[in-house]
């Protein structure tokens, strides 16, 4: 066989062992554990140190009642929850939310859960299923809408769940996930959040300030014109 055609034919067994390859590759589902779900919209947190924007801002609460971040702030600091309803994140997570959140409070952290996602995009992120979520899973904090979406931009938020824990001054002293493991509870090595919220209900050093917020990214309201 010449040279030309021995390559030829070379190339043409390497491009169908390529094809194969490919196929037979298994297609990876992402985990709560493994990979994020990329952020929509491009935007950064809010820096370590800094306070928390839009206090003021009135929500309504799944009580029917409109609240602040201000309101709900405790004496010894605020813990501030960008979740939703629809997030296999914030389903594999939310047990936790809910006994992390339910826990400062008797601290004297104050908390409140901001729900920034357009319900348009998915219907389970509507305020009467936020309604339902919370008792269900025994929210004994404030679960606000952010109807505007503003809050979630203001702080930088992308994900849900993510975390934003400030101290009794008001400057932020934690930002980031839950744990390091929201597929099994019971393999945990870093309860990030946790750890926070003890340390600063304690008058102590916040060990670890900012972790990567694993989850689905928010689904913001399109930006209005004033």
């Amino acid at each position: 066989m010449n040279p030309i055609r021995r390559l030829s034919v070379a190339l043409t067994l390497l491009a169908a062992s390529a094809t194969v390859s490919a196929a037979d590759t298994p297609a990876v589902a992402p985990t709560p554990a493994a990979s994020p779900v990329a952020a929509i919209a491009v935007v950064k947190a809010i820096a370590i140190g800094s306070s928390a924007p839009m206090r003021d801002t009135r929500m309504k609460n799944v009580t029917d009642k409109q609240i602040t971040i201000a309101s709900a702030a405790g004496k010894k600091g605020t813990l501030v929850f960008f979740i939703c309803n629809h997030c296999p994140y914030v389903k594999a997570w939310q047990g936790r939310i809910a006994a992390i959140g339910n826990a400062a409070m008797t601290q004297g952290v104050g908390v409140i859960a901001i729900n920034s996602n357009d319900p348009s995009a998915y219907a389970e992120d509507s305020f009467a299923e936020m309604q339902t979520r919370a008792a269900e899973v025994g929210y004994k904090f404030p679960y606000v809408m952010d109807a505007t979406s503003d809050v979630a931009r203001a702080f930088g938020a992308t994900h849900t769940p993510e975390a934003f824990l400030f101290d009794a001054n008001g400057k932020l002293v934690y930002h980031g996930g839950v744990d390091d493991n929201g597929q099994d509870e019971k393999s945990v090595k870093h309860a990030w959040l946790k750890d926070a919220v003890d340390a600063l209900a304690a008058g102590k050093a916040v060990p670890v300030a900012e972790t990567k917020a694993l989850g689905c990214g928010v689904k913001f309201r399109e930006k209005t014109s004033s």
